[in-house]
């Protein structure tokens, strides 16, 4: 008998007792193991019911050499305030499943997986949702999302996969808007990014997406480790290879900033490039278009040149600009403009009386900024829900948005731009 329970206690503080209570067809009835709790001495539950392997629920427990009865302390295995006259909780690191929820709240699995996903349209009353919820917090139990999605044939994942980019203001409010569209529809989105001298295993090998979307279109490689995976949703299509450079969400403004000094009087135009090199497929897409704006009115080529306020680009620039009559400039985004201005403002030119500037993004800095910058405003919330739909027709076959939706370019003149002088 004496062996018997030192054995058995062993197993219960290893964690690997195969239950308790009474075994038919043994000589050793097992009470338990015995429990040492700080400041509590030997503890052994009396009462072990419908225990699992590597746990303890006890409703009663005698405590020998017990000093504070009634005092709550930590329970050394879980980390959880445990009673010495009630001992409950895991002592094991096995992770508690779905299965061991249903035998503690005494439902079946199933009513545990329709309460812990949410299921709609289940007949199950509150109190034995609140029953099951309670009894998953008090042994710890986390969903399984890995053996969720094997089952299910789905993650409700989309991974968005974006370039070594600066992440501005207008790409934060693309996001902000898209993430809660898509958990709205029941997915989540997981942003990562590429890097030039990427060395670690690309994220969709890791979390098995549902959707893989880029903002640039992907190469053979990458689209081959995709596939490898059991990915079959890429945007944009690999068969139809269209760069979301290439959409109006990008390409719009350019010709709403040509337009506007054009309208102005201004016919010498140059383009303020940003100076990042991770962003120049964003530059020449805006520059391309900028240049068919101008070539349409009839203007001369833009004098292109990288703006730049921390490396002296900008205030090379600018005197370029003024040796050679330019009067006009669109700048690729509010930070360039702003460099701009203030490099023509350090050069003693007026703005915009000798030099105006418009900008695109409607950032905070181009109100801020003194004088305030004329901008390009877009609905970034509108085009953040057309990713988002993109991503569901992807994803489910939705309806798939208009090629126009979400796409609102607008002029906001302020007083970095005027008229030519007379």
């Amino acid at each position: 008998m004496r062996s018997c329970l030192r054995k058995e206690a062993a197993a219960g503080a290893m964690g690997t007792g195969g239950g308790y209570g009474a075994r038919s067809g043994s000589r050793c009835v097992r009470p338990g193991p015995v429990l040492r709790i700080r400041g509590f001495g030997k503890c052994r539950p009396s009462s072990l019911a419908r225990a699992s392997p590597g746990s303890l629920d006890s409703t009663a427990s005698t405590c020998k050499g017990e000093r504070f009865p009634r005092r709550r302390a930590a329970d050394a295995a879980g980390g959880v305030a445990r009673d010495c006259r009630k001992v409950v909780g895991p002592v094991s690191e096995r992770r508690v499943t779905a299965a061991d929820v249903a035998r503690s709240a005494g439902v079946s699995r199933a009513t545990v997986g329709f309460v812990m996903n949410r299921t709609p349209g289940q007949t199950i009353s509150e109190a034995t949702r609140r029953r099951v919820l309670d009894e998953a917090e008090r042994l710890g139990y986390r969903p399984h999302r890995a053996a969720q999605d094997l089952r299910r044939g789905h993650s409700k994942l989309i991974l968005l996969v974006l370039p070594d980019w600066p992440i501005d203001f207008s790409m934060r409010r693309h996001l902000e808007e898209a993430a809660p569209a898509l958990d709205e529809a029941g997915y989540s989105l997981v942003t990562y990014t590429r890097h030039a001298a990427d060395r670690t295993r690309p994220l969709w090998e890791l979390l098995s997406p549902e959707v893989v979307v880029g903002y640039l279109p992907f190469d053979d490689a990458d689209v081959g480790s995709m596939r490898a995976c059991g990915i079959t949703k890429i945007v944009p299509d690999p068969a139809d290879p269209i760069a979301l450079t290439d959409s109006p969400a990008v390409t719009a403004g350019p010709a709403l900033q040509v337009r506007h000094l054009y309208e102005l009087g201004h016919r010498r135009l140059a383009f303020a490039a940003a100076a990042d090199p991770r962003v120049s497929a964003l530059v020449d897409a805006r520059l391309r278009t900028a240049r068919d704006a101008a070539d349409r009115l009839g203007l001369g080529d833009l004098d292109v040149r990288p703006v730049d306020h921390r490396d002296g680009s900008a205030d090379r620039a600018v005197r370029r600009w003024r040796d050679a009559g330019i009067t006009g400039v669109v700048a690729y985004n509010d930070d360039t403009a702003a460099a701009a201005v203030g490099a023509a403002l350090r050069a003693g030119l007026a703005v915009p009386g000798d030099l105006a500037v418009v900008g695109h993004d409607d950032s905070p800095i181009a109100a801020m900024f003194v004088p305030a910058i004329s901008t390009v405003r877009l609905d970034d919330a509108g085009l953040g829900r057309r990713f988002a739909a993109e991503a569901l027709h992807a994803a489910d076959g939705r309806a798939r948005p208009a090629a126009d939706s979400g796409v609102e370019a607008t002029l906001v003149a302020r007083e970095s731009t005027g008229p030519v002088p007379v």
